[in-house]
């Protein structure tokens, strides 16, 4: 049972740095634009020699909007925010769900109430499907958006952290949800 939930700790402890990775960087898609490369994160674009803010075109776009309907900058910016926010909702589950994982490890009086190995299992998935979330809307915005109107463009290697996160937010559910399976099978087998 403890190496399960060992194995879901350091999934987990990984998981986490490289969900902050990939939410702080700028390099979640590189782009060649008017013969630059330009490369941009959930935060901000950046050139070769200056980084904006990602909203800088909102303002414009919603006097565009007022004036002659939906605008795609306004479109892709509600992609990214919609993207910004399960990523961070990931991290605070994920986060939480270490917390409890850890707390697991001690046997207190204080928490007999709830079973902490099902929580951080539970808390490892939800943070799983949340980064999943925000992976899937960010990689169909992005191939909408700039597939169509850029040639040489690719995901870059902070969008490819984000799905390596996916896979070790996956796993660390799994370990835990095994810590609790071994956890109740003798509980159940002594209870005869």
């Amino acid at each position: 049972m403890y190496s399960f939930m060992g194995g879901g700790l350091f999934c987990a402890g990984v998981g986490n740095v490289l969900l902050i990775v990939s939410t702080a960087t700028d390099y979640w898609m590189q782009y060649r634009h008017s013969s630059n490369y330009m490369h941009q994160g959930l935060w901000r674009y950046c050139t070769l020699s200056k980084c904006f803010i990602q909203t800088d075109g909102i303002g414009k776009a919603v006097s565009k909007t007022q004036s002659n309907g939906c605008c795609p900058s306004l479109l892709r910016a509600a992609y990214w925010d919609a993207t910004k926010a399960f990523m961070i909702l990931s991290l605070l589950a994920c986060f939480f769900g270490i917390i409890v994982g850890i707390m697991a490890f001690i046997h207190s009086s204080y928490f007999v109430r709830f079973d902490k190995t099902f929580t951080a299992g539970t808390l490892f998935f939800v943070s799983c499907f949340f980064v999943l979330l925000a992976m899937a809307i960010y990689t169909g915005a992005t191939v909408n958006y700039y597939g169509r109107r850029y040639t040489s463009w690719r995901f870059s290697w902070s969008y490819i952290i984000g799905w390596v996160a996916v896979m070790l937010m996956f796993f660390s559910g799994i370990f835990y949800m095994c810590a609790y399976r071994m956890h109740e099978c003798p509980r159940s087998t002594n209870s005869r």
